[in-house]
């Protein structure tokens, strides 16, 4: 199972529990939802670099292999929006282990939804595959619009050994 690490300061690990009451992903118009394909690992690369600016994924022919051979990756479960003119405009990375490791929204493509759509159908697709919860791991200072979604959606906080 996926431990995401020592926290950071203000780092917090956030558990939804998956019952029977996840409302469907609502998509807004001009964008759809498709899994990832291995031509796309470029894009996914540059916009986790461009909206993380924090130099920690590093170029892209180190992280790819980091990603491609993790025991935890699976392309099923990469999540990718993409907009009306074929770009990727947000995307949800996801582990085996019912771990959200990013969730990225394009700046441009920010307050339509896409990000709550990406983690209800993250949440529904970890529940057909039989897991009680998802989480995952955010800064309540660097990241405080997502911490308000992810309360939204019902996460709370848990202990970081899960």
């Amino acid at each position: 199972m996926f431990e995401p690490g020592p926290p950071a300061p203000n780092d917090v690990r956030l558990r939804k529990i998956l019952d029977d009451t996840l409302p469907s992903p609502r998509w807004p118009d001009g964008f759809l939802m498709r899994t990832f394909e291995h031509a796309d690992a470029q894009a996914l690369h540059a916009l986790l670099t461009e909206v993380f600016d924090d130099g920690k994924d590093g170029p892209f022919d180190e992280w790819w292999p980091r990603i491609a051979d993790d025991a935890e990756f699976d392309p099923a479960l990469c999540f990718l929006v993409i907009d009306g003119k074929g770009l990727l405009a947000a995307a949800a990375l996801c582990w085996t282990s019912a771990f959200v490791k990013d969730l990225v929204v394009h700046p441009e493509a920010r307050g339509r939804g896409i990000g709550e759509a990406l983690m209800r159908h993250a949440f529904l697709t970890f529940s057909a595959r039989g897991a009680g919860h998802v989480d995952l791991k955010t800064n309540t200072l660097e990241s405080a619009a997502a911490v308000r979604l992810y309360e939204r959606l019902g996460m709370k906080p848990v202990a970081w050994e899960g």
